[in-house]
């Protein structure tokens, strides 16, 4: 058994691109359906612009309300998920050079979706199993998200390939429905339900299908703006936005991370928990903190490289050294001189 890309987060609380409240809101429009907006904190005119981004909780009113008003068009909805939905994000799949390098890309930088339910792929016995884990949302809206969540996936693989993506299987949590027409109209197989997991299974050697619209260049140039538009999203959210500013302050890099878990009024292990459930760790986030403050020390001039070492809490300037090296791929003082 072998584990395909990490998926980048472990939480659906993350922030969102406004598109996906978009999709939301003329999704109920089209159907009759007004107010999904109320209690969210959303305007219609903030949905015009095409920059603005929301948080988890506020999309996830709207889902609410949609779904309570149509609770069984879960897979309706997640068929209009294309991937030209997702922008920057959509096109990396499309230029990927194969299914495996796009699903990969996916679960990487998962926090640039639209998903509630965390995505788990892994390969047994030469199958791909698909797993949705739900454990985090409220039980109202797990089937909910669910269905929608997993025909969005299945409807941008169909985007990817000329031909439907064959299941051999899928189970699903909740209770049988009342009908299993849709699902097996959309899926190709009937479901099972009240089943341990919500999973998924297609044969794997389709990971390895080329893809029609595959460029390297392209792909390249779409991760590094994932990767620039990631890092923003994730410096100002959640417990690693509280680690990153506190760490900034004046004597907590020495302090390290009971000092940190202390000030924040928990525990070093709920601290370690909850960084791991946003994809991130303790030693991870100091070092984002520390490379960015030596580049503003060293950039300065004012300060020798000794002294920067200490202020980022190192003992001596061969260990800062190491580490600026480790960051960078090149040593402080080389780093001045290119600068």
């Amino acid at each position: 058994m072998s584990q395909l890309a990490e998926p980048a987060i472990r939480h659906w609380d993350f922030p969102r691109g406004i598109a996906g409240v978009c999709l939301l809101n003329r999704f109920a429009r089209e159907r009759g359906v007004t107010g999904v907006l109320a209690g969210s904190g959303l305007t219609p005119q903030l949905l015009e612009d095409p920059t603005a981004e929301v948080e988890a909780r506020q999309e996830l009113r709207v889902v609410r309300n949609l779904a309570a008003a149509l609770p069984d068009a879960g897979l309706a909805l997640g068929r209009e998920y294309h991937t030209t939905t997702f922008g920057i994000f959509g096109f990396a799949f499309l230029s990927s050079p194969t299914v495996r390098d796009a699903v990969n890309f996916a679960l990487r930088y998962l926090d640039l979706s639209f998903s509630f339910t965390i995505p788990r792929a892994v390969l047994v016995n030469g199958q791909v199993r698909l797993e949705l884990d739900d454990t985090a949302l409220p039980d109202e809206l797990a089937r909910f998200l669910v269905e929608r969540d997993l025909a969005a996936i299945h409807t941008m693989l169909a985007d990817l390939l000329p031909s439907p993506v064959p299941l051999l299987s899928l189970d699903f949590r909740h209770p049988v429905p009342s009908t299993v027409d849709e699902y097996v109209r959309l899926f190709g197989v009937s479901p099972r339900f009240g089943q341990p997991a919500n999973l998924g299974t297609f044969d794997a050697t389709l990971l390895d299908t080329p893809l029609p619209l595959a460029n390297e260049q392209a792909v390249a140039v779409c991760e590094a703006q994932c990767r620039t538009l990631v890092s923003r999203r994730r410096r100002r959210s959640g417990v690693a936005y509280d680690v990153r500013e506190r760490l900034t302050r004046f004597g907590a890099l020495a302090e390290g991370m009971p000092g940190v878990a202390r000030d924040l009024g928990m525990s070093t292990r709920t601290l370690r928990r909850k960084l791991a459930e946003e994809g991130t760790s303790f030693r991870a986030l100091l070092d984002e903190v520390r490379v960015a403050l030596a580049e503003e020390m060293l950039t300065t001039g004012a300060l020798s490289i000794e002294d920067v070492a200490i202020r980022l809490g190192y003992a001596e300037a061969s260990s800062f050294i190491h580490a600026f090296k480790r960051w960078k791929g090149t040593t402080p003082s080389a780093y001045l001189r290119r600068s």
